[in-house]
């Protein structure tokens, strides 16, 4: 409070040194300080960078549950925000601050937002990135839908299939790589052909670490295995990287029983009437007899 007072007597007093300066930690831990003044700022016990060229635009406030929502943008650097990690989607979700202060007296400030970047584009070897406000937590989807097929992600809680068990997944190195997204391993065998389509790739080493891929395509040749991804994972990739390929789920009632053992805790419903059934009726090649449609 006395820092909101101080900023607050500061900008009454007619002759203002203000700035603005943000703080930006990611879901992996890694924090981030700028500031569009023309030197390094310190507070908090962090600094905050002034060589970023971070700006940003007038921010939008609204009363009752309205997503507060601005913008920033700034040059794309190794030191700050580099052009690998938004392609690897380290700054998807991550956590932003952002103050105004009298850079005269960094004491004197207030925070002027609080929320998520969300979506980042680049170009011309500049970034912009949306900025959401608290209240866009609200907008997320809640509750369960009722659909055939089961909407839990192979592994997680709701899942609660263990996938460190024996052959449902490997770690190797890649072999041969295309296009960024098409993998070739001579080794790879113990695994039926197609085992890893609709499963996970997870990069574990080289400079895509932790960036997770959907696998399109797992077959099998005699000259090995070809693993094809369904769009270009991001950073660069190469011979030697290490790679964690997920059995593949393609969320059916079937699959879940017979390859993964896991029926009882399916989450689809598989015996749901389809859309037909609600425009079906009665004919005399049929058992009108008041029992159940589901054969």
């Amino acid at each position: 409070m006395a820092r909101a007072q101080g900023l607050y007597a500061h900008l009454a007093s007619g002759t203002t040194t203000v700035c603005h300066a943000w703080e930006i930690l990611r879901k992996d831990g890694v924090w981030f300080g700028f500031t569009d003044h023309d030197a390094d700022l310190s507070f908090g016990g962090q600094t905050y960078k002034a060589n970023s060229g971070l700006t940003a635009r007038a921010l939008q406030q609204t009363t009752g549950l309205s997503v507060d929502n601005t913008e920033a943008a700034g040059a794309l650097s190794d030191l700050a925000v580099s052009e690998a990690d938004i392609l690897a989607g380290r700054f998807d979700g991550a956590i932003l601050t952002g103050w105004q202060l009298n850079w005269a007296n960094p004491e004197e400030r207030i925070v002027a937002f609080r929320g998520t970047i969300g979506e980042i584009t680049r170009a011309g070897g500049a970034f912009q990135a949306e900025l959401r406000g608290l209240t866009e937590a609200l907008n997320q989807p809640q509750g369960r839908a009722f659909q055939r097929s089961c909407p839990a992600v192979l592994g997680d809680a709701k899942c609660g299939f263990d996938l460190s068990q024996p052959g449902f997944a490997v770690e190797i190195a890649i072999e041969t790589i295309s296009d960024n997204r098409i993998l070739g391993f001579a080794s790879l065998a113990g695994f039926e052909d197609r085992w890893f389509e609709k499963g996970r790739l997870v990069v574990l080493s080289g400079s895509g670490e932790g960036v997770i891929g959907i696998i399109k395509n797992d077959r099998v040749f005699e000259a090995g295995r070809k693993v094809e991804l369904w769009q270009d994972i991001g950073p660069k990739l190469q011979p030697g990287d290490l790679v964690r390929l997920e059995a593949g789920c393609d969320k059916r009632d079937e699959t879940c029983r017979l390859k993964f053992a896991n029926f009882l805790n399916f989450r689809g419903f598989p015996d749901i009437p389809g859309e037909d059934w609600l425009t079906s009726y009665p004919t005399s090649s049929q058992q009108n007899n008041g029992g159940s449609l589901v054969r």
